[in-house]
């Protein structure tokens, strides 16, 4: 299984509605997403599924993303992308759905929890990202075992420089 972990783009420090949750991407942020979106597609992942946050900015961020890759099914929302959610519970989720390639968009410190059980099977080591940086982690068909290879680390700079 391939998954790719895409952290949220830039997002607006305060939302209209003052919650978090409703935080939406800035222009430079959307701006940003638009050049990652065209390198992810040029990576071909082939995504059978895509797994966001329910947070704004992590849909925001994963539009142009399905978009550019030709991606036309619904997202899957789920709460196992929350920021502070337990980050076996999405791996179980995928195991579930099992699919060939997948794209989880979410956010820090999730994403860094995520990161190190992948890469080590333990929760409890963090490798953050940065905001639009993308990792991929070949995991076998049940990727909590924490058995996952990392393939790739690239940071946002590097992504809008393969467009």
């Amino acid at each position: 299984m391939l998954i790719h972990l895409l952290r949220h783009a830039e997002a607006e420090d305060v939302s209209p509605t003052g919650r978090d949750a409703d935080r939406r991407l800035t222009e430079e942020g959307r701006k940003r997403m638009r050049a990652v979106a065209k390198a992810i597609a040029k990576l071909d992942p082939g995504y059978e599924a895509v797994l966001v946050s329910p947070l704004v900015r992590a849909r925001q961020t994963a539009e142009p993303v399905a978009e550019a890759c030709g991606f036309e099914r619904p997202f899957t929302e789920t709460k196992n992308l929350a920021p502070n959610a337990d980050p076996i519970e999405v791996l179980h989720e995928l195991a579930r759905l099992r699919p060939a390639a997948a794209l989880l968009v979410g956010h820090q410190p999730h994403f860094g929890r995520l990161f190190g059980l992948l890469l080590s099977g333990r929760p409890e080591l963090e490798i953050p990202m940065k905001k639009a940086g993308l990792a991929a982690f070949e995991a076998p068909s049940d990727p909590s075992l924490g058995l996952a290879e990392l393939k790739f680390l690239l940071p946002p700079r590097l992504l809008e420089k393969l467009v």
